[in-house]
């Protein structure tokens, strides 16, 4: 049976009647769940060491260029040659793009010769052009005179070298068909030049193929799964100016602006918020109509710098782009009719968000605390996000084990090389999915427990505002912010370790679940209704569960704050009080979160908005920086932005919850009393009989 809380908390009325002056929080505490905490800081050091093998092991290059025949990044100025600037892939010999292209065929495209360019050969109009491999042996050019040359240095080829280069055996080939820069390798139109075609035969080349396989078999490698993920990755690394802007700064702008607002213009707010929730989304959703091309012309497109009008390639990316227009759509709709059905509770939310805007008014330093925990999840996010690059990209470049009938010309070795033609992929072994999923939970664990450490903070500083019967003294003012986090340092960082364990872990079995029904293997056997109402029922039970582990995490770190106890122990208490005052504060709370979470949307649409904005500009749309799609970075600017208006509107958010259960608590101990209710409070809810009629 727990004890009273007035008698834990705050300036209390002893047993002669008298009240006692001393601290903001009277309760012999000591450290809770400290073994959670040294998991959490185990934790943190194997997620280090596993940071470390990424930057060791990884290079951001891999994710947006091809290898070479020797293995060599594209564009990597180390390699050997050096590659600074030559940044494009291009297959030399048509002819193995075609047999890799074959209906069954065994050869495959990365067993293909391909060399790096500073720019996609094509034709000419008058005579033939060649693209010559790296200038070695008895070819003396330096790389920047066989880039000035366009890569040609058939003059100077022996007869012998003439006569393997009319094999396609190298070291010069033949450019028969035009190409384009298509996400950094060259896509070859099927399209051949019949005046380069007429001279090659000529001169006496062998049959050079001109089906449209050579299109579609380079079209497929570059669209495939891989490497589809490989460019959104790489879209991160293009984009960090903006994740910066858009996914740092302007939310932290807004959310100040959004709480000061809350300060001073309570009664509008909720009218605000409704409303520029539904226009953002509808500006976001335009924007995905834009990008797709369902609004003008300005569909996105994997062709980089310029090219002929009349050439179109498609790329997977489109698709997706396409697919989330639709959902925005459904969201739309949904917005607006919620929008409508909720006007009706839009007055009882304005008199809920007055009981936090008298405790900010109060309590100020509120609003100043949470750029502390956005500080170092600032910090934590630029080193989390730098060796995820590096994680996704530390496979390994092995050569391949082919036994492709192939011939090129060594010029080192001075003859055809017939034994070793196999190309080079980047491998990627089990342990390196481990340690990308490794390093997702920790990122995931470490923003749920930055987060529960500011609710803790806000809740045992709003806490003592309300067992004080809001008493406004220097000591309300300035240091029940500071008290507060040095109670969750010196006591509760265990406690708080558990509860963002708790949500990270069933977030966790989520995903895993969710990659499992992915599966072709496990989607097939699932294709009866039975087998797709299992996995709809346990996805549907799942996100109860998470949501249900939320909300009680919310209420446990309240008590955490206020009591001392344990997690178990907070929660158990916290779900005790909010089982009997059901009815009376779960309407007040409901329309409060909501109006809250629409809030949220409003800071992280806009920050998506804006992330929109920046990625159309030229920058990110042709030449270096050009990325592949805005899907993934506006997503993530989307999240970033809704971290930080969480760690703002917690001050609201937490405020409100905090109030509520410490009401609830004072009116149990003082049969249905409540006695610690400050003035400042009964004044922002009416009298008592307002007060029953909300909480009723």
């Amino acid at each position: 049976m727990r004890g009273p809380l007035g008698a834990v908390i705050g300036r209390y009325p002893s047993s002669d009647g008298t009240t006692e002056r001393g601290g903001i929080i009277k309760h012999n505490r000591k450290c809770r769940d400290v073994a959670f905490l040294v998991i959490f800081i185990a934790f943190w050091v194997a997620m280090i060491v596993n940071s470390s093998f990424g930057f060791n092991q990884g290079n951001p290059l891999r994710l947006t260029y091809g290898l070479d025949y020797k293995g060599n990044v594209c564009g990597d100025r180390h390699a050997h040659p050096g590659l600074r600037k030559l940044e494009i892939k291009y297959w030399l010999n048509p002819n193995q793009v075609y047999q890799s292209g074959v209906k069954d065929s065994q050869f495959k495209l990365s067993n293909a010769r391909s060399i790096c360019l500073w720019d996609c050969p094509i034709p000419s109009e008058d005579s033939l052009n060649w693209v010559c491999d790296y200038p070695e042996g008895d070819i003396r050019l330096s790389m920047r005179d066989w880039i000035n040359r366009y890569y040609d240095y058939y003059e100077f080829l022996t007869p012998e070298m003439r006569n393997t280069s009319l094999q396609l055996q190298g070291p010069c080939y033949p450019v028969i068909f035009p190409s384009v820069n298509v996400h950094w390798s060259c896509q070859f139109i099927a399209r051949a030049s019949n005046t380069s075609l007429r001279h090659w035969q000529q001169m006496g080349g062998v049959n050079i193929n001109e089906d449209i396989v050579i299109d579609k078999s380079i079209h497929r490698s570059i669209n495939s799964r891989s490497s589809v993920l490989k460019r959104y990755m790489a879209d991160i690394g293009k984009s960090w100016p903006v994740l910066i802007v858009c996914g740092g700064l302007l939310p932290l702008f807004l959310s100040v602006i959004w709480l000061l607002m809350i300060r001073h213009f309570v009664a509008a707010m909720p009218w605000i918020t409704v409303a520029l929730v539904n226009i953002l989304i509808i500006t976001v959703t335009m924007f995905y109509y834009l990008k797709v091309g369902w609004i003008e012309n300005d569909a996105i497109s994997p062709i980089i710098g310029e090219h002929d009008p009349y050439i179109n390639v498609f790329g997977r990316e489109l698709n997706h782009l396409r697919a989330v227009a639709i959902l925005m759509t459904f969201v739309m709709v949904v917005s607006v009719l919620t929008s409508i059905a909720i006007i009706r509770r839009i007055i009882m939310a304005t008199s809920v968000l007055k009981v936090a805007a008298k405790v900010i008014g109060e309590v100020q330093a509120l609003i100043i605390f949470p750029v502390i925990p956005y500080a170092v999840l600032a910090i934590f996010y630029m080193f989390w996000i730098s060796a995820a690059l590096h994680l996704f990209s530390s496979g390994q470049v092995v050569k391949n084990n082919c036994n492709a009938n192939c011939c090129a010309y060594d010029l080192v070795a001075k003859k055809v090389n017939c034994d070793d033609c196999c190309g080079y992929s980047i491998h990627y072994t089990p342990h390196i999915a481990i340690a990308i999923f490794f390093h997702l939970l920790g990122g995931y664990w470490a923003t749920q427990f930055f987060i529960a450490c500011s609710s803790t903070v806000i809740a045992g500083s709003v806490a003592s505002y309300y067992w004080a019967r809001g008493e406004t003294s220097p000591e309300i003012l300035f240091l029940p912010v500071f008290a507060s986090m040095k109670r969750l340092i010196r006591y509760n960082l265990g406690s708080v370790s558990l509860g963002s364990l708790v949500v990270s872990f069933v977030e966790s079995i989520r995903f895993i679940l969710e990659s499992i029904r992915r599966k072709p293997k496990v989607s097939g056997t699932s294709d009866g209704w039975f087998g797709r109402m299992g996995n709809h029922t346990s996805r549907r039970c799942l996100s109860c569960v998470e949501w249900t582990i939320k909300s009680v995490n919310r209420n446990a770190y309240i008590m955490i704050a206020v009591t001392g106890k344990s997690f178990f122990k907070a929660s158990e208490i916290a779900t005790e009080l909010i089982m009997n005052n059901i009815l009376r504060i779960g309407k007040v709370n409901v329309i409060g979160d909501v109006i809250l979470f629409l809030g949220k949307l409003c800071v992280s649409l806009s920050s998506a908005v804006f992330g929109f904005l920046m990625l159309d500009t030229h920058k990110y749309r042709a030449a270096h920086d050009k990325i592949s799609s805005p899907l993934l970075p506006v997503l993530i600017c989307w999240a970033l932005g809704y971290v930080v208006a969480t760690l703002f509107f917690a001050v609201v958010e937490m405020s409100i919850d905090t109030i509520i259960l410490s009401f609830c608590q004072d009116s149990e101990e003082h049969q249905g009393t409540a006695q610690y209710a400050p003035p400042l409070l009964i004044e922002t809810l009416g009298d008592q009989n307002e007060m029953q009629r909300l909480t009723q």
